[in-house]
């Protein structure tokens, strides 16, 4: 297990354990996530947690965007460009999503 600390944003901790698959970070308004990586047991709770995930996967991507503000302009810029491709991969997720729930 190892801890993260991010001092630019004081309130912020990420734990990972790798063996058990279980990370929880915390965020700066003391919202704390704990995520472990389970397989689904049927397709319905496969399409619940690729749903989540995406939700998930968005809110980061708009932590990503606010924090490259912290930051000069090239590594802002290659910040936001990572966000981009992020919300490239969100976006072919919900396809994904889409056609699934089309196909039921």
């Amino acid at each position: 297990m190892h801890d993260h600390n991010h001092p630019e944003t004081t309130a912020f901790t990420h734990t990972h354990e790798h063996d058990g698959h279980v990370h929880e970070h915390t965020h700066a308004d003391g919202t704390t996530h704990s995520h472990s990586h389970a397989s689904a047991s049927s397709p319905e709770e496969a399409v619940a947690l690729l749903t989540y995930m995406l939700s998930h996967n968005r809110h980061h991507a708009e932590e990503l965007h606010d924090l490259a503000h912290c930051f000069d302009e090239v590594e802002a810029d290659l910040i936001h460009q990572a966000v981009d491709k992020l919300g490239e991969s969100n976006d072919l997720i919900e396809q994904a999503l889409s056609l699934i729930s089309n196909r039921q």
